[in-house]
């Protein structure tokens, strides 16, 4: 991409140190991944684990999650960029007492009633034995939600602050304490051991970062909530229309997993695995981008420059196009040799494989547009729009739950596994969303610099189909190789000859990443 102005490189600088360690991150996460499989394969304890998994993940989206990307960062942002830090800090000292507090009580709360949250809302249709489990589980994992609200808010103010290396280590550090879990724990306490080393991750995540924060200058702690500070008030104002969105998000994922609990055994998990691969990349080139992006954004709207914004928005668009369309091809044709070399082992049987492909082949399908929503949206909070984004999810997600219910019916009615039509869903919806997002952003900025986007959209296409030929003929030639060389090979070959063709078409982005690593190795 081009990158005329100082802001457009902030956020490529910014991005690679995220991507960097989101990569580390996934490598680490793959690792956890791979273990917890040779372990439990596609177990119905596993099961169990991955339904109480869900709920924590709801009470912390729902408080925490949406104040840090939509509401919180342009906030404090604001702040900073007039140099205001006394009240910079006053702000994130009442936004993280208010998230501590509020989360608390949820947990707590939640403990007493996990049984009917599970008989109710988790796990309706799982027999009493794995209710029983289920509940033993989420009291554990219900310690959680808590440290990860508070490190939530240490990621949105060192990103405020530009700092992104150590927010974006810290999902290292969860898989890390899952990882301690299974080899250490799980062999005399099981599928509980998993549980407590996620609790561990959580302290990780938290502590891996608090070191930065306690350097960043001018800190300073205060212990109130601010609520008659004008500043506080709008972040709830901000966070209150995202609240809708998040809850959306979570519901339908609520209602994946009563109906995936009403299908064959190892249906929940193989959706949970292949949710989990998909997102690899998407974490990587999307969320790095995005993360980087926010600060920027809403410092262009601070000062008022939403010329530069457009431009930076579409450079930060057109980058995530032409790096999620390979993955995506790339990600459908290799699925299954992915699959076996880094899963098909201990407890993990080929049957696994096969469960896990066909989820990932439907929610491969939406990798590029769960890209384009990250950007789209991030760029609505920096502007300090959290409705539209929002109301945008709220009908999409909307949309997944009646396709999930179509979808998963169609697929059964034609001999089909019915989960994969649950991931499907989830495809068609999020580009719908995308498309809406799109339009919206493009009216409300005057354009979006179209023909940039659509050049480089168009260049990434001829590059990737060149790329499905070559992987395609490879795995033709290497049908009889052991199932790591196809994935690796596949992986290698496909990137290869993406790289060759997208730089012979003269892509921006590809001759700016030449020319920096000419720079750098070539003296």
């Amino acid at each position: 991409m081009e990158i005329p102005s100082q802001a457009n490189r902030q956020i490529a600088r910014a991005a690679g140190t995220v991507m960097a360690a989101f990569v580390l991150s996934n490598i680490v996460g793959l690792i956890r991944q791979i273990l917890v499989s040779n372990a439990f394969g596609t177990s119905f304890e596993l099961d169990a684990y991955n339904a109480a998994s869900t709920y924590p993940d709801l009470i912390f989206s729902l408080v925490a999650g949406g104040a840090l990307a939509s509401a919180f960062v342009p906030t404090l942002t604001g702040f900073l960029t007039k140099g205001d830090r006394q009240d910079g800090w006053f702000l994130s000292s009442a936004i993280t007492n208010i998230i501590f507090v509020v989360l608390s009580l949820l947990s707590l709360i939640s403990f007493i009633l996990a049984p009917q949250i599970v008989a109710t809302i988790l796990a309706p249709k799982y027999p009493l034995e794995l209710q029983a489990l289920t509940t033993a589980l989420l009291r554990i994992l219900l310690i959680a939600p808590t440290i990860f609200g508070v490190s939530g808010l240490m990621m949105g103010i060192l990103n405020a602050h530009q700092v992104f290396i150590w927010p974006a280590l810290a999902p290292s550090m969860l898989w890390l304490g899952m990882i301690i879990g299974v080899l250490f724990l799980a062999p005399s306490m099981g599928i509980f051991g998993l549980a407590w080393g996620y609790v561990l991750g959580a302290v990780l995540h938290l502590g891996i970062q608090l070191p930065a924060v306690f350097r960043l200058p001018a800190r300073k702690y205060f212990a109130t909530f601010g609520l008659r500070f004008q500043a506080v008030r709008e972040v709830g104002r901000l966070m209150g229309p995202r609240l809708l969105g998040v809850a959306a998000v979570q519901i339908n994922f609520v209602v994946n997993t009563i109906l995936a609990t009403g299908m064959m055994i190892g249906s929940l998990t193989a959706l949970k695995y292949a949710w989990a691969i998909m997102t690899m990349p998407q974490v990587v080139i999307a969320q790095s981008i995005a993360i980087a992006a926010l600060p920027t954004f809403s410092a262009q709207i601070a000062t008022g420059k939403l010329a530069d914004m457009r431009g930076s928005l579409a450079a930060t668009l057109r980058g995530v196009i032409i790096l999620s369309l390979p993955a995506t091809l790339g990600l459908i044709l290799l699925r299954e040799p992915v699959i076996a070399m880094l899963f098909q082992r201990g407890a993990f049987d080929a049957h696994s494989t096969e469960l896990v492909s066909w989820a990932l082949l439907w929610y491969s399908i939406g990798l590029l547009g769960h890209g384009v929503v990250e950007i789209l949206s991030r760029a609505f909070y920096a502007m300090h729009d959290t409705k539209t984004p929002v109301f945008v999810g709220i009908g999409a997600m909307s949309l997944n739950v009646v396709f999930s219910l179509i979808f998963a019916a169609v697929f059964q009615q034609i001999g089909w596994l019915p989960f994969g039509g649950l991931a499907f869903a989830n495809t068609l919806a999020t580009a719908l969303e995308m498309f809406a997002l799109w339009l919206l952003m493009r009216k409300r900025l005057h354009g979006l610099e179209g023909r940039e986007i659509w050049d480089g959209f168009a260049k990434a296409l001829v590059a990737t189909a060149v790329m499905c030929l070559v992987i395609t003929g490879w795995l033709i030639y290497a049908e009889q190789f052991p199932e790591w060389l196809i994935a690796s090979g596949g992986v290698l070959l496909g990137a290869f000859s993406y790289c060759v063709v997208i730089l012979l078409l003269r892509a921006k982005e590809a001759t700016i990443i030449w020319n920096f690593f000419a720079g750098k190795f070539g003296g």
